[in-house]
């Protein structure tokens, strides 16, 4: 860089004061000539000190000395260039604070002199900006990864809470389920006296603690968030069919009609959900009808599908019906439809349900003359469907008994279960594995099956019942056991099979079994 003639000496200060940046201007040895107003604010002095200064006091004393080795290279290969290049470098103010800076270094020719011009910049915002976003880009990344960390902890939690809800659902219901189907065998043996009475006692506390344990499960899996909706559309005579299939046996055993309306609606939601709200509102509806009717009917409502659940039961009062969804609470304390008291938890999961399905459930009532609850759920174009229930339902008993086959790892419901169809007079197979099932059918023929859902070694009911089938032919009846209510998805649609929720009662199971094989 050379100075140029045409600019009079004198003009360099005034030029140098006007620079953005520091500046100063120090000759071969190191000592100062010029320093810019904006060099003596940055680094403290007053205008004139610096000069005559040497250009080391202007950095902190420990790096004094290497500096000179610095400058004398710089002497000798003058060149326009960034000094300390991958540095941090401090400049010593004259109160002793050290500031970070950037340097440029300029050599400059006046007259016989080659000198240096240095522009010092204060990078003390900037390197705290710099500081802050690298910070920010680190507590994001931290927090990206603590993020992280916890969506797989609350998985981890989430599975542990499945497996231990499927394991619960199966391992805890199994004794229920022997002592459901021992009692039911009992009063096939027992005809009258104490012992009949005490079986009958017995029989409502084995259906009391049912009640309370699936509801328990129920409400523990909304709770964890473990039960996730998978909406799709299905018409509304599938859940109507799953009704009759499950609640015929019981409501002809009370002496109660299940009227079912034949619907050819469709509607948008979780089919198993929905299911199971139904499944709730009429088992609600058996326990408060002492005698009359339990009505399932479907209609269009502003574009919606509205389900109705009606009894003629003792009904609600109306300063009750504001509670009816809060847990443990029941109705009018003292009356009950057949002498059994619920668990006061139905109606709770009910509300869980509608609420997770965003869809809207209403209530009316009348003491003494029943209750109607009515399900909105969003509609679909109806098409036709192959799944109608009868108008009035009810469990017919059969002629001669079919040969069963009893597919039950567990070795006390597999024994309690063949006990009670042996008692009807079944000629009963026991087996525990698909394995059994099929080398036993190989040999004897069989008319019907009953499975349980969750078999040994991962095998399941559902395997089972193909396996069979596809030995025997699809004319194959099944009876399909399980604790868990989504296991259904899509079952209904078989027409030669039925689904029955754990635990179940000795005469559920006969009627079932009886209404499969049909008339």
């Amino acid at each position: 860089m050379h100075w140029s003639d045409s600019l009079p000496p004198q003009a360099l200060p005034r030029v140098l004061d006007c620079a953005p940046d520091a500046m100063l201007i120090a000759d071969a040895a190191g000592t100062i000539l010029f320093a810019s107003r904006q060099a003596c604010a940055l680094l403290g002095y007053q205008a004139g000190e610096l000069c005559g200064c040497c250009i080391e006091q202007l950095m902190p004393e420990r790096f004094r000395r290497q500096h000179a080795g610095y400058r004398d290279h710089f002497s000798a290969e003058r060149r326009t260039r960034p000094m300390g290049t991958g540095l941090t470098l401090l400049a010593c103010r004259r109160d002793g604070a050290e500031i970070p800076v950037e340097i440029s270094l300029s050599p400059i020719r006046y007259g016989e002199q080659m000198l240096t011009v240095a522009a010092i910049r204060d990078v003390t915002e900037p390197q705290r900006e710099q500081a802050e976003l690298i910070a920010t880009r680190e507590a994001a990344e931290a927090a990206r990864r603590n993020a992280n960390e916890a969506r797989e902890a609350a998985n981890r939690a989430n599975q542990a809470k499945s497996r231990f809800l499927a394991t619960a659902s199966h391992d805890l219901r199994q004794p229920l389920q022997s002592l459901a189907l021992l009692n039911g065998t009992l009063r096939q043996l027992v005809r009258e006296g104490d012992a009949l009475t005490a079986l009958s006692r017995q029989d409502e506390a084995i259906e009391a603690m049912s009640r309370l344990l699936s509801a328990l499960l129920d409400i523990s899996r909304l709770e964890s968030g473990a039960t996730k909706p998978t909406p799709a559309d299905f018409p509304v005579a599938e859940l109507f069919l799953a009704v009759c299939n499950e609640f015929c046996a019981l409501t002809a055993a009370r002496g109660l009609a299940l009227e079912v309306t034949h619907s050819a609606h469709v509607v948008h939601s979780d089919r198993a959900l929905v299911g199971q709200i139904l499944h709730h509102l009429v088992t609600n509806a058996i326990q408060y009808t002492p005698h009359g009717h339990v009505r399932l009917s479907a209609e269009t409502h502003s574009g919606r599908v509205c389900i109705h659940v009606e009894d003629s039961g003792i009904g609600i009062p109306p300063e009750e019906l504001p509670r009816i969804y809060e847990e443990f609470y029941q109705i009018g304390s003292g009356h009950r439809g057949s002498g059994h008291r619920g668990s006061g938890l139905g109606l709770s999961i009910v509300r869980r349900l509608v609420r997770l399905l965003d869809l809207e459930l209403e209530a009316r009532s009348t003491v003494g003359h029943g209750t109607v609850f009515s399900l909105l759920l969003p509609g679909r174009e109806s098409r036709p469907t192959s799944a109608q229930a009868p108008e009035t339902t009810h469990s017919s008993a059969c002629a001669e008994a079919p040969r069963v086959m009893v597919l039950e790892d567990d070795p006390a419901v597999r024994s309690a279960t063949r006990l009670l169809l042996t008692v009807h007079g079944y000629d009963v197979l026991a087996v525990a594995t698909i394995g059994e099932a099929l080398e036993a059918a190989r040999e004897q023929a069989i008319e019907l099956l009953i499975t349980d859902y969750h078999l040994s070694a991962g095998e399941t009911g559902l395997q089972a019942i193909n396996a069979l089938r596809a030995l025997l032919g699809p004319q194959l009846k099944a009876v399909l056991v399980t604790g868990d209510p989504h296991a259904a998805g899509g079952l209904e649609r078989d027409t030669r099979l039925r689904l029955l929720g754990k635990p179940i009662h000795a005469e559920q199971l006969i009627g079932t079994v009886q209404a499969l094989r049909g008339p």
